[in-house]
């Protein structure tokens, strides 16, 4: 079966169960509409985090380590400076 023609197969699918569906004489209130657009925020959120903490933060600390390895190698790692013992100054 061909993509196309599976999509016009769901489509289709779909399209019946629509046309028979009855509409639900339902109330949401305020305290649930509430619950759940949180419900929906903190999962977002969360996948957002989960993003962060197993990708970006492993990988920033490679690029870090990379970097260090690279500096140690090329430059002295702290650079002294010598005061003079003026006066003023």
């Amino acid at each position: 079966m061909k993509q196309g023609s599976l999509t016009v197969a769901c489509l289709a699918v779909v399209g019946m169960f629509s046309i028979w569906a009855t509409p639900a004489f339902a109330y949401v209130g305020p305290g649930v509409g509430l619950s759940a657009i949180g419900a929906f925020l903190a999962l977002v959120l969360g996948v957002i985090l989960a993003f962060f903490g197993f990708i970006w933060y492993p990988v920033k600390r490679l690029l870090r380590k990379g970097n260090a390895a690279s500096a140690s190698t090329s430059e002295p790692r702290h650079k002294h400076h010598v005061e003079s013992g003026g006066e003023g100054v």
